[in-house]
């Protein structure tokens, strides 16, 4: 069968991969008939109706899922469509209490436009109740029209089969959030990162760069075990008693978080085990400050220090020495990591930044172990930032055992010199001077 989705129109390289996300997830058959980024309306085959509330339910950046009544280039083609396709469907509906919207997209339609649009299915021979609060049956007329230009360029009728999860984004939003941080992730893309990554009950999900739990807290809410880490203690313990579990607590999820831990990617305290269904993670991109990891500068061991007859390390508030660390280093220990943890299937999806010129074009990072699923870009002006999703392979899929391949490494102590995308960010991703 044939459905509409009627999408919002932003973050457009991240709604189809959302759905794809969600199709896999369910192990429903879908595909895409027609597809385009410009426009907020995609055409969709799925084998039953019940497919689609599965999948609408769970989609942020759609509206909604529509059963596809007819389409056309003007409205005396989509009158023949629907004619054609569904008059073995009215009588199901004669009774039904109903009633009609029309969403124009760059365009307006007058009352009295849309009353004589409306009129103009009356050959369906609807003959229920009009209630336009809470009907059985939601049909909905949409146009696509050029901006400027009144007359649509396609028009559909649809019939309403499930909303969307995108109401829950007033729940979630950080303006109501009482925990957060200047780098908390925006509950909308963390939301639709959850889904990309599979987030479901039953699964056990794992952000190692948390910060303030943007991420655990929308795995939580599609049903997910979450459990955090940062390697900034004081983001973990939080302020006045204020902290990641009252964000849990906030949004009454606090039974699905397991814990958030003081902790270090390259030094983590966890078992190595293959435990974890998901890893969800915004790494720091190292511009506000430099990025490091656990361990002092010259490598070498440290003399125990003393205050009050107690050693400085076992003490509380005790910040541990940290060392530059290379933000392509870090990248591949993210994925290093993720091959040793995952289970089989289990996904990876991280975001890294990029400037919008070959300059500083950032090689993706692979793994022999794991499989690159998604690449959804988030653009900015003068630089964006790509989410990437893997998937963990069984071990008797991996082609050939190697070790990662290795992405260029920046060379150097500074911060600048480690991380070339912050380098270019502070100079403003100005073209380099012409050699003289």
């Amino acid at each position: 069968m044939e459905y509409l989705v009627r999408f919002v129109q932003l973050h457009e390289s991240f709604r189809k991969a959302e759905l794809e996300a969600l199709a896999d997830l369910y192990g429903i058959n879908m595909d895409f008939l027609h597809y385009d980024q410009y426009t907020p309306h995609c055409i969709i085959r799925l084998p039953d109706e019940n497919a689609a509330r599965k999948i609408a339910r769970r989609s942020i950046l759609s509206k909604g899922i529509y059963e596809l009544w007819g389409s056309g280039s003007t409205y005396a083609e989509l009158h023949q469509d629907v004619k054609r396709r569904t008059s073995n469907l009215w009588h199901l509906y004669r009774s039904s209490s109903f009633k009609f919207e029309i969403q124009a997209y760059q365009a307006k339609r007058s009352l009295a436009e849309q009353d004589a649009l409306i009129q103009s299915f009356r050959y369906t021979g609807f003959e229920g109740p009009i209630r336009m609060t809470d009907p059985e049956q939601t049909f909905c007329i949409f146009e696509e029209c050029q901006w400027g230009v009144k007359e649509p360029t396609q028009v559909y009728l649809g019939r309403l089969v499930a909303g969307s999860s995108r109401p829950i984004l007033d729940t979630y939003t950080l303006k109501k959030r009482k925990y957060l941080s200047t780098t908390s992730m925006d509950s909308e893309l963390a939301l639709v990162t959850a889904n990309l990554t599979h987030a479901a009950p039953g699964k056990l999900f794992y952000d190692p760069f948390a910060g303030t739990g943007s991420f655990p807290i929308a795995c939580a809410h599609f049903g997910a075990m979450a459990m955090s880490s940062d390697i900034d203690g004081r983001a973990v313990r939080g302020k006045h008693g204020i902290n990641t579990i009252t964000n849990f607590q906030q949004y009454d999820l606090l039974d699905r978080y397991l814990d958030g831990f003081v902790a270090d990617l390259t030094h983590t305290p966890l078992r190595a085990a293959r435990i974890l269904d998901g890893i969800i993670c915004d790494p720091p991109y190292g511009v506000r400050e430099g990025l490091k990891v656990l361990g002092s500068k010259d490598g070498g061991k440290k003399e125990i220090r003393w205050i009050d007859g107690k050693a400085a390390h076992l003490q509380d508030h005790y910040i541990p020495p940290k060392k530059p660390y290379s933000f392509a280093a870090m990248l591949l220990d993210i994925l290093e990591f993720a091959a040793v943890y995952l289970v089989d299937g289990g996904r990876l999806s991280l975001w890294m930044p990029t400037a919008n010129d070959e300059e500083v074009e950032l090689e993706m990072p692979m793994h022999p172990r794991l499989e690159i699923v998604g690449v959804c870009v988030q653009a900015f002006n003068k630089w964006s930032r790509r989410l990437l999703t893997y998937r963990r392979l069984r071990d008797e899929d991996v082609k050939e055992i190697r070790p990662a391949r290795q992405a260029k490494q920046e060379e150097g102590s500074t911060a600048n010199e480690l991380n070339s995308f912050r380098k270019r960010y502070f100079e403003g991703f100005k073209e380099p001077a012409p050699p003289i």
